[in-house]
This record gives structure tokens, sequence and C-alpha cells, in this order.
């Protein structure tokens, strides 16, 4: 097979069918405008998002086709990990970044949201996998196969999930107040949870929880399990509706013990109270949420 055949192969198989992948842009601001550091502030980490946010909108072409999953401290560098959903958006997003104006896009951002200087140092570096695209740029569709051969390994990171709503909130014009460091409540610790005022420790899910979940949420089962399934592959597309059919002679009890069993099976060290709780919160039972806790220590 010559380099033309190879290179057919590659275009047919980055625009046929559902397209994935995963690339990481590094980012290493000048000192006037640190952006790790700002990322790290608690009330510089919104600002930081917004900036980034909007300069993925400006060179992907929208909204659509992509979106954060995690921020990566990489000091000095602030990493930016973003999975493609569509391969035209990444595209986009490659000619803005080849052409520098990914770089021109995130120092004017910066320099307005971060009240930095009028024109903001930038050094860059693009990574998909263990492939640097900076040295490949002049080939689009080789940029793009190493995209799409590195799959994202995570779900989109909690904190970046709740920025990124924020953000919508306030393009909607429900502006949030920013944290201060008066707030008579002092912050949810990493390894904990809050539900209904109270602060819960955030730990992988036990026999104890499968039991009192099976035993408590009767037909509402597919509803946990459409909000739990938001962020689990193995609970999308019809996974729910065969878990019905193949125990529907067992009955309600095991059909939900399926549901969470296959949960904890996929999500593994993941798969943690605070998300079943949440998805428990999601469908209106809080009163089984309040069952299930029941037996948890309170801080």
């Amino acid at each position: 097979m010559d380099i033309m055949d190879e290179k057919k192969m590659v275009t047919l198989s980055v625009e046929d069918g559902p397209w994935t992948g995963c690339a990481v842009l590094f980012l290493h601001s000048c000192p006037a405008v640190n952006l790790l550091s700002l990322y790290k502030d608690q009330q510089g980490k919104f600002s930081v998002f917004k900036v980034l946010k909007l300069t993925l909108t400006d060179s992907a072409g929208g909204l659509e086709g992509y979106e954060i999953l995690k921020l990566h401290d990489a000091d000095p560098l602030l990493g930016v990990e973003v999975k493609f959903e569509d391969v035209a958006a990444c595209r986009r997003f490659l000619q803005s970044y080849g052409s520098g104006a990914v770089q021109q896009s995130l120092s004017q951002h910066a320099c307005r949201l971060l009240h930095g200087p009028q024109e903001l140092a930038l050094e860059t570096q693009l990574k998909a996998g263990t492939h640097t695209l900076d040295f490949c740029l002049d080939d689009l569709e080789l940029c793009l196969q190493h995209i799409h051969q590195s799959q994202p390994g995570r779900l989109r990171d909690d904190e970046i999930a709740e920025l990124d709503q924020q953000l919508q909130s306030q393009a909607l014009g429900h502006i949030p107040q920013p944290p201060t460091l008066s707030q008579e409540e002092p912050p949810v610790p990493s390894n904990c949870f809050l539900f209904q005022k109270r602060v819960f420790e955030d730990r992988i899910l036990a026999a104890g929880d499968l039991q009192r979940f099976s035993n408590g949420v009767g037909r509402d089962w597919r509803k946990v399990g459409r909000a739990l399934g938001k962020n689990c592959c193995a609970l999308k597309g019809p996974a729910i509706d065969n878990l019905a059919y193949e125990y529907e002679r067992e009955g309600l009890y095991e059909q939900a013990y399926q549901l969470l069993s296959r949960f904890i099976q996929a999500e593994g060290r993941a798969a943690r109270l605070g998300r079943l709780v949440r998805a428990l919160e999601d469908s209106k039972l809080t009163s089984l949420a309040e069952n299930i806790l029941d037996s948890q220590p309170r801080e």
C-alpha cells in the first residue's frame, strides 16, 4: 500500500461514522498573568475557565462538537484536556491553532477578563497521546488521526461541569456571586459531599448501599438509572431497557440491584456515594437518599 492509499484510509476513518478524539493543550503564560496560579486560586478559577471556553468556542466554530474534560496542573504549565465529538469542529480548531488564531484569542480574552497587559505572552503545545501535534500541523489529516486514536480515558471532571454550569447561568443573566473569604460556611472537603446542608464522606459504594437502594427504589429504578447514565457509558443507550427485559421475571428488587451493580462494575473506584445521592436527588427521591445516608457519619 502506498502513501496516497494510506492517506485515503486516514481520511475515510475520520469522516465516516461517530467520531471522537482527545487532545491536551498545554499553556505557559508570562508571570504577569500566570494562568495556572490563577486557576488554583478559588476566585480566579472561573475567570480562567471562561477564557478557555471562549477561546475554544472561537476556534472550533461554536459551542458544539467538543467539551473540556479536565484542567491539569503540569507546573509550570496548565493543561487543558479537550474531547472532540465532531471531526469538523476538531479540524477547525487545528486550523485555528496552526494559524496562530488560538493563541491570539487566548491573549485577547485573558487581557479582557483577567485584567492583564494588552499583549499576553503565551507559549503553547498541543499533544494527542504521545504525539506532539505542533510538529505535524501542515498535515491536518495526520493530526486528526492522532487525536482520533487518543480516546478520552475519563468522564468530565465534576469541577469542570460546575464551572460550565456557572458559565451557562451567567450567559442567561443569572450571575452567581463569586466565592469570598468571608463566607460563613467552610468549603466542603474534596473527599466529601453536601446533602441537605450536611457533609458526608464521599466513599466508594458498598454492599449495604446496594441492598438499601434495591429495597427502596421500587419502580423508580429506571429514573435513577437515567440520571446515573448521564456520566456512565455503561448505562447509556438501550442498556436500561435491556436490564428491564432481562430481569423482568425476577422483579423490581433484582432489576434495581443489577442496575447499581452494573454502575459499580463499570465505574470502579469512581462509583461513589455522592454520585448515587445526586442521582437520587435528580430523581426526586430524597427520602431514599436519607435512608441510605442514615448510617453514615456526619461531619
